[in-house]
């Protein structure tokens, strides 16, 4: 059992969560990234990213012996399944955030999100290790565990696990855990299990441990809740949680209508989405966790738990497509909301406000970036950073995504409004107005700002979709011949200056004349060009070079860019990127229309990065070049971009 450190990778680790918050359980069995209450908030658990101290906080649970380990969702759910095996015993570990659409109590009288760790003898018996240790704030909030004994309506027993802060002034909602034996009704003072403080490395105690033997046929049940619950934790409740949690999943993934060879990986990727959506606002986190390292030793280590605009396209046209109209509503009402707070203050101001980049999944843009400098960090990977300064970058490919994910919306799930139409006309009548501006590009560079070639492509697409939707929907549009003529002049001077004809390819920005950049082969995705033209073709092919000869492709993974010739301003290195992998992946299968050849490149990439998933089906943010996934993981652009790019092959298959 592991106490001190982690010595398990970004890849060993599995997601649970309620669409509110998430916890990353190891195939070891130890929970060692949670934050509490909601994505954004500090974490509870943060042992991941202390891992040479350990001192970031787990829940583990493993037996004593270390024995045979799988781990792997129960089908159709996000419920998280370990069983250790050894000629003695058999033992089952089952995570899960509780979900309900069913129980009255647990709807109307619970408020927050509700963990559960059940833990089951189906053979034999087991010596099992149970460690706690909360770390609440970051790892940065000082308190001990008080543990007392509760008797429940129905008689029920429970030992309660409180975390009491030093300062503690009754303002903070702190976590409360409960164990109980479900099987039993006795005081837990009358069996062998009882929590016990136990000190660290250093002497202090800062943690509660168990020790004890579970028989064949025994279950017990640990829960973590908001305070106030202990009467309600009943026997039959408890006992339900799990089926009703099935239910909930079994049914939500019904609807799923992709039907082909990667069926179970789709649905897996979708349900992964699902777990990335905070329901109470619609929106979608780029991931739920912060400051894992996109190369080991840092220092590119970013916390993704925030919505992105550019994720929108993807993210509406996923939802849609596989058939979940309500997650796709949802997060556009969360956007079109966005828009229309920029709308009232860029019209109240006298300077100009570009739309921010991200927001906080309450629809905030203050997320000032500071480093946790007590954290060791994944494998020793510094700065640790919580909140992200890139909110303030000039971004303007997202007005294009943006523009992008309406029309799709508009196309594939409800015709948008005239309310909404006179904010997306302001929309558009302002990238025409700013289009031959610098930005900071797609990956939100630190250095100098540039005329990025795939912001300009963008650029077009955000007025050509509200020219579409002029034709489409007939609505008013006083400034058409202006849209017209801009349109055009950024298709032309993205073809004049950002191509380079003597390298027969498009390039990152007009001042890099000589870089490639994987992002430009967004350009037959969003229609700004064919993918059978020779200008495009050679772009593919200049990309699937190897590094060495002037490419971005390394054994089947695509680099967003070479770094030694683009200076990002972070400095550093950094793996493959998934995203886009996966877009060259489109790319190739939409040019195998006209030549076969690329058809089956596509097929080959998209079996390699489907076989680089995890044990349960997670893609992180990027792949290493040994192997190992790298960054913020799950990564819900990695898993929008696969499930877009297996509806796109099973369309070739199909003939479509």
């Amino acid at each position: 059992m592991l106490v001190e450190g982690s010595t398990l990778q970004i890849e060993d680790y599995g997601l649970i969560g309620d669409m509110r918050t998430c916890a990353l359980v190891g195939k070891n069995g130890s929970i060692d990234f949670m934050c509490w209450p909601q994505f954004d908030a500090p974490s509870i658990f943060g042992r991941l990213l202390d891992t040479s101290k350990g001192g970031g906080g787990h829940w583990s649970i493993g037996p004593r012996n270390s024995t045979v380990c799988k781990q792997n969702y129960r089908s159709s759910t996000n419920i998280l399944q370990t069983k250790w095996i050894d000629e003695e015993g058999v033992v089952d570990l089952t995570d899960f955030f509780a979900l309900s659409k069913y129980n009255k109590l647990l709807r109307e009288k619970w408020s927050g999100s509700t963990l559960v760790r059940k833990l089951e003898c189906v053979r034999g018996h087991m010596s099992i290790d149970i460690e706690l240790r909360p770390r609440p704030g970051y790892a940065s909030n000082t308190g001990f565990m008080h543990g007392s004994e509760v008797k429940t309506e129905d008689g029920t027993y429970h030992q309660s696990l409180t975390w009491i802060p030093e300062d503690d002034d009754g303002s903070t909602d702190v976590p409360e855990f409960y164990v109980a034996y479900c099987t039993h009704d006795r005081p837990l003072s009358e069996t062998p299990l009882m929590f016990q403080p136990a000190t660290n490395h250093k002497g202090v105690e800062d943690k509660l441990r168990a020790t004890f033997d579970i028989q064949e046929g025994q279950q017990i049940y640990m829960i973590m809740c908001n305070k106030h619950v202990t009467p309600h934790l009943t026997h039959d409740l408890i006992a339900g949680l799990e089926q009703d949690t099935y239910k909930f999943w079994t049914s939500w993934i019904q609807p799923c209508s992709y039907r082909g060879r990667f069926q179970q990986e789709v649905e897996r990727s979708m349900l992964i989405l699902k777990l990335l959506t905070y329901d109470p606002t619609g929106a979608i986190v780029a991931a739920p966790t912060f400051s894992l390292p996109e190369a080991i030793g840092g220092p590119r280590n970013w916390d993704y738990r925030y919505s992105w605009i550019r994720d929108s396209s993807f993210t509406i046209y996923v939802f849609l497509k596989m058939g979940f109209p309500a997650e796709a509503e949802a997060y556009i009402n969360f956007i079109f909301a966005r828009i229309a707070e920029w709308r009232r203050q860029t019209e109240s101001s006298s300077t100009t406000h570009h739309l921010p980049l991200m927001f906080s999944i309450d629809g905030s843009t203050s997320l000032p970036e500071i480093t946790l400098d007590h954290l060791s960090g994944y494998k020793d990977s510094l700065p640790v950073r919580i909140g992200n300064a890139a909110t303030d970058h000039v971004q303007l490919d997202i007005y294009g995504e943006l523009m992008d994910s309406i029309y799709l919306y508009n196309k594939h799930g409800k015709p948008v409004s005239y309310a909404q139409w006179l904010d997306i006309r302001y929309l558009t009548d302002f990238v025409c107005d700013i289009w031959d501006e610098p930005d900071m590009s797609i990956w939100e560079v630190r250095g100098k700002k540039q005329h990025f070639t795939y912001s300009k492509m963008l650029l077009w697409v955000a007025v050509d979709r509200g020219l579409r939707l002029v034709d489409k929907r007939n609505f008013p549009c006083p400034n058409r011949n202006k849209w017209l003529h801009t349109r055009d002049q950024i298709f032309e001077q993205v073809m004049e200056r950002g191509f380079n004809y003597d390298l027969n390819c498009f390039v990152q920005s007009y001042e890099a004349h000589t870089t490639l950049d994987s992002a430009v082969l967004i350009a037959p995705l969003v229609f700004f060009m064919s993918p059978n033209d020779p200008q495009f073709v050679g772009t593919l092919d200049r990309i699937l070079r190897t590094p060495e000869k002037g490419g971005l492709t390394s054994a089947g993974f695509v680099f967003r860019y070479d770094h030694e010739k683009s200076d990002d301003g972070v400095g550093g290195r950094e793996g493959t990127f998934v995203m886009c992998t996966l877009w060259l992946v489109e790319a190739l299968v939409r040019a195998g229309k006209y030549d076969k050849k690329y058809l089956e490149i596509a097929k080959g990439m998209f079996e390699t990065v489907t076989n680089f998933r995890n044990h349960v089906g997670m893609l992180s943010e990027e792949f290493a070049i040994s192997g190992e996934q790298l960054g913020n993981t799950p990564q819900a652009f990695s898993h929008l971009a696969f499930v877009s790019a297996a509806i796109n092959l099973e369309r070739v298959k199909n003939g479509d």
